[in-house]
């Protein structure tokens, strides 16, 4: 016993002086699919699964935090007392001795059945990945919707032009109108209605939003003065299906350092139709698997011309962010980035961009890859609700998810 207890003061000291580097790898969170959009209706549980590198087994909680429709966590105290919002129950797994860049797997799925995690109220929702001894380490965050949807949002889409501009090429001027009208249940008040958002496949980062208090050509707001309510987008371009890796074969992407397609060189889609794709998601191989490792992969593509642009890599491996550390090198006319991913199938797509005084603008999503009716798209709806109860707070009262058009049969 004493023994023991000497093991466990000298482990305790040694990670005390010396503590480890924790990683977070390959961070999903889905609902029902893997390659699923993050929206929890009290069907399918929110899953929450990653690898992570460290050098012995780490202690990991995951925080959740209900937020307001910018995403910034409340501070309402009485938002913050409601229900669980600690998960403890993870499932912490090894990976295979040929996985060299990770050494666990974990998951954690919520609500947990031990009732330490409850959603309590519809909105926006944050999670943290921190140190069950620090919290105030993060290792890594995302970012989830939770809805109960009060109000029936009746949406269509339909194909439209644009012709307040003109546009070169003419194809940039094909966009798609979604209108979505509801009449309002009399236990909610109209002043009360805020906003309507509209995420397209994975791109929270990028919404559409339809705002009451300012209406344009391209996107209306219509309220009848009693309880019938319209939003109206005019301007959401389809683009094209996305590009999509898929490095799942070892015998195909064997060595470490790999191309992202293997023929190599890209090119525009711009006049081209891509195959349907997993509308913004990914696929990662099964973390048992002995090549569910990690591989260099280089991206690379060739302009149609070299001009002053920037050209960003984008994808379900960044969650369709624009960020400065995936922007691609210029080879003479080849622009180039390589990144570590884990072996599985990836949707992507380039798109170009200024960086003025260090911030990426005027980001361009259909230079290179096309704008057709023919893509397929998944659309979210939000109904966003200033609600006054519990000190006020953002609350989605409304939510619907449609298809830009019916997906091809295989």
């Amino acid at each position: 016993m004493k023994s023991l207890f000497v093991i466990c003061f000298s482990f305790f000291c040694l990670s005390f002086l010396y503590p480890q580097v924790v990683t977070v790898k390959s961070l999903q969170a889905y609902t029902g699919k893997e390659s699923d959009f993050p929206v929890f209706n009290g069907s399918n549980p929110l899953s929450i699964e990653f690898d992570v590198q460290s050098d012995f087994e780490p202690f990991l909680t995951v925080i959740f935090r209900f937020c307001d429709k910018n995403w910034i966590p409340t501070k309402n105290i009485f938002l913050l007392n409601q229900g669980g919002y600690s998960g403890y129950d993870l499932d912490y797994y090894t990976l295979p001795a040929t996985v060299k860049d990770a050494r666990y797997h974990v998951k954690g799925t919520f609500p947990d059945v031990d009732g330490y995690v409850a959603f309590p109220f519809s909105g926006k929702w944050r999670f943290y990945i921190t140190d069950s001894q620090d919290t105030t380490k993060i290792y890594e965050q995302g970012k989830f919707f939770v809805v109960v949807n009060e109000v029936k949002l009746n949406t269509n889409i339909k194909n439209e032009l644009l012709e307040d501009e003109t546009f070169f090429p003419t194809d940039l001027a094909k966009v798609f109108n979604i209108t979505s009208e509801f009449f309002l249940p009399d236990e909610f008040f109209p002043n009360f209605v805020d906003e309507l958002e509209i995420i397209e496949n994975h791109k929270i980062e990028y919404p559409i939003i339809i705002d009451r208090n300012f209406n344009t050509n391209r996107r209306q707001f219509y309220w009848n003065g009693n309880r019938k309510f319209s939003f109206t987008a005019r301007d959401i371009r389809p683009g094209n299906e996305y590009r999509q890796t898929d490095i799942r074969d070892f015998n195909k992407f064997g060595p470490r350092e790999t191309k992202a397609q293997f023929d190599g060189l890209e090119y525009s889609r711009f006049y081209k139709q891509a195959h349907a794709d997993l509308n913004g998601g990914s696929v990662l191989a099964n973390f048992k698997n002995d090549y569910s490792e990690y591989l260099d992969v280089t991206f690379s593509i060739k302009p149609p011309n070299t001009g002053t642009n920037k050209i960003f890599l984008i994808g379900a491996f960044n969650n369709w962010q624009v960020l400065p550390e995936y922007e691609m090198t210029d080879d003479y006319g080849v622009f180039k980035k390589t990144i570590s991913l884990k072996r599985g199938i990836y949707d992507y797509q380039y798109v170009t961009a200024d960086v003025i005084n260090d911030r990426i603008k005027n980001i361009d999503w259909y230079a290179l890859e096309g704008n057709s009716y023919e893509t397929i798209n998944e659309y979210y709806l939000f109904l966003y609700y200033k609600d006054p109860n519990y000190g006020g707070y953002d609350r989605i009262i409304g939510y619907n998810k449609i298809l830009s058009r019916t997906k091809w049969k295989n």
